[in-house]
């Protein structure tokens, strides 16, 4: 009988009461599902992408269920659920929790994750069908494993596992042998982290403070930064990075506070914390390197995602070749903990480089998309294309902006081709158009490109020793003589974050790329994930559509339909029937002799919240997913066209969903 094993990260307490969230807001968020059979991938979605918001903690339950249903499977036919911390450490926190709050009832983690599969699936399942992965030990499965390595030295780099924040194994065959650790103390990640907090970011957002860094001059503060470490013998070191705000505070240094402009000194030290981050990092590596001899490198953990220093490891020639995990970040650690089970089982994981990492929900039947873009008929219209490859490298050659959704979404951080927003990667003034008008985002963030796999060097500085770069997790440099012609993709520092595209890996993106060269003499692209300021990548063609109707993107292409936006009216706006987010509710307080204070919120794993005025509150109270706009008193006059502009934001911002109101039925 084939076995199946289910890997899961999120947290364990009610999505009503999310206990283990609040009190470790570090802990448990990028929430996904991994589904393993005999060792290979089936499934693994993000939870972010199906309830829609950006790094989710809630329980994996919408994740879960994906993975089981494109695997045709139920719950029961699950040999192993395994959970991604180790289940000691989670006893132990939870109970000094319940200690400090009497009131919440005792519940072991093992006894927490019986209790949601059992309110979500109305299973029981026994108790020796639950296992729970150190936290290490599940990025380090990832990493190693699909590798596709015989022999490496797997570097596992992030904020917090259990205790430690640093694990280096030496892998050899199928084994894996603990070489050192570091604790906390030593967390790159939470360095990283209070940088970027120091700069007006927050958890998740230390992406941005890599793409800012190379505006800055690492000099400026390298002093201050070096006071905090010191590199000792034996890949060892000293790192205070609580001391990191009284170092700056002594030198007077402001930090930024969300919103403000970055100043040169917010962009000098953006570069040394980057660089910091880099010395410390290549000064473990390069130590267990010597010490081991290993000549393979595989990196997971959330500072594997740093593209600048995975880009350095391989310049550096220390490596003849390295591999970051395409799902680096905690939800990878879903799919690890799945595989380490797999293992423990009895199992073997086939040792290959994986390349690709489509393991999320299809698209639905071409029927299906056409029905739902029929629906919207006073906003779009739609032709079917004989060859959507062809037809959409024209439009992208013509300077239009595409939407592209095709097959199953991507698992892990980026768009790959099949979840992406695409744009001519020529125009330096294309970088900030994508930025400004349809990611509504900084403008000094870069893009990536994509590329054929054939072209890689001719393009790109990309060691030839080293397999193609499937997954958008290197920076290496333009080479000089296409920096100008690649202006869109080019970063200020003369790089980009590469994306390889194999014919056999994704053929009919590869198929667009080479269209696109055809007519352009470029076979590259700007290749960013399909979504808004406001929201995770899209996952499903209704998220497609409602991202492409609430941006400035030209054209959405879905499977071979390609849609273009009509013009619209106050009055197709008001055609359609607002619902609140699933996620959002309205807020009231009322003062005494004072007016009442009203704004809408996200119930749940966000602090974002937008004031309303009365008329549309009371819109928004009565909405009930099925009333129009117009139905619900929003008329034609300058009231009304305020109301609808307001609600129009409140979708932009994800607040409120709109869509057309169910057809009625001829019984009605």
């Amino acid at each position: 009988m084939p076995m199946l094993v289910l890997g899961i990260n999120c947290t364990l307490s009610p999505t009503h009461a999310d206990f283990m969230a609040r009190w470790w807001p570090l802990h448990y968020h990028d929430a996904a599902a991994a589904l393993v059979r005999d060792g290979e991938v089936v499934a693994a979605v993000e939870q972010e992408r199906l309830n829609r918001i950006k790094h989710t903690t809630a329980f994996a339950g919408d994740a879960i269920q994906a993975c089981l249903e494109f695997a045709g499977a139920s719950l029961t036919d699950v040999d192993r659920v395994a959970f991604f911390f180790g289940e000691h450490y989670t006893d132990r926190e939870l109970y000094r929790l319940y200690a400090r709050s009497p009131r919440l009832p005792v519940r072991s983690s093992r006894e927490l994750l019986a209790e949601r599969l059992q309110e979500r699936f109305d299973t029981a399942l026994p108790d020796e069908v639950l296992q729970f992965v150190e936290h290490h030990t599940a990025h380090a499965f990832t990493a190693y494993p699909q590798s596709g390595y015989d022999d490496a030295l797997v570097a596992v780099l992030d904020g917090a596992g259990e205790e430690n924040a640093i694990s280096v194994y030496s892998g050899h065959g199928p084994a894996m042998e603990l070489l050192t650790s570091h604790d906390i103390s030593h967390s790159l990640g939470y360095l990283y982290l209070t940088g970027t907090e120091l700069l007006g970011y927050g958890l998740g957002d230390e992406y941005k403070v890599m793409g800012l860094a190379p505006h800055g001059n690492p000099a400026t503060y390298r002093a201050v930064f070096t006071e905090l470490y010191d590199l000792l013998p034996d890949g060892d070191f000293r790192l205070n990075y609580e001391d990191l705000h009284a170092a700056f505070a002594r030198v007077g240094f402001t930090p930024r506070r969300k919103g403000e402009h970055f100043t040169p000194a917010h962009r000098d030290f953006a570069a040394g914390l980057q660089e910091t981050l880099e010395s410390i990092a290549w000064h473990v590596i390069t130590h267990w390197q010597r010490a081991t001899g290993h000549r393979r490198l595989a990196i997971a953990g959330g500072v594997g995602q740093n593209c600048t220093f995975n880009g350095k490891l391989l310049l550096r020639n220390r490596f003849d070749e390295v591999f970051v995990h395409p799902a680096a970040h905690d939800a990878g650690a879903a799919l690890g903990a799945a595989l380490k089970a797999h293992v423990d089982l009895g199992g073997a994981v086939p040792r290959r480089r994986v390349r690709q990492v489509f393991w999320g929900p299809a698209l639905p039947a071409p029927d299906e998309v056409t029905d739902l873009l029929t629906r919207w008929k006073r906003f779009v219209r739609f032709e079917r294309s004989t060859d959507v490859a062809r037809d959409t490298a024209s439009l992208l050659a013509e300077d239009r902006v595409v939407g592209w959704v095709q097959g199953r979404s991507e698992f892990g951080p980026r768009a790959l081709g099949n979840r992406s927003i695409l744009a001519d990667p020529r125009p330096e003034r294309n970088r900030d158009r994508v930025n400004r008008m349809i990611k509504q985002r900084e403008g000094y963030r870069p893009f990536a490109p994509s590329v054929r796999a054939e072209d890689l060097h001719t393009y790109f500085e990309f060691p030839r020793t080293m397999p193609t770069p499937d997954f958008m997790v290197f920076t290496v440099p333009v080479r000089a003589e296409h920096r100008a012609e690649l202006g869109a993709v080019t970063h200020v520092d003369g790089t980009a974050r590469v994306h390889a595209v194999d014919q056999e890996v994704n053929p009919l993106y590869w198929r667009l790329l080479t269209e696109f060269g055809a007519h352009t003499g470029v076979p590259v692209l700007l290749n960013t994930s399909f979504n808004n300021h406001a929201e995770p990548i899209v996952d499903s063609a209704e998220d497609a559509l409602r991202c492409y109707l609430t941006t400035q993107i030209d054209h959405l292409v879905i499977g071979d339909l390609i849609v273009t936006k009509l013009p619209w009216s106050h009055a197709d706006l008001c055609s359609l029937a607002p619902t609140l987010s699933p996620n959002a509710k309205l807020v009231r307080e009322d003062t005494p002799g004072q007016p009442p204070t009203l704004a809408i919120t996200f119930a749940y794993g966000s602090t974002k919240e937008a004031p309303l005025e009365p008329d549309v509150y009371e819109v928004l109270r009565r909405a009930d997913g099925v009333s129009s706009l117009h139905a619900l008193g929003v008329a034609d006059d300058e009231s009304g066209h305020h109301i609808a502009a307001t609600v129009r934001d409140l979708w932009s911002e994800r607040f409120i969903d709109l869509t057309p109101p169910p057809r009625r039925s001829t019984m009605d």
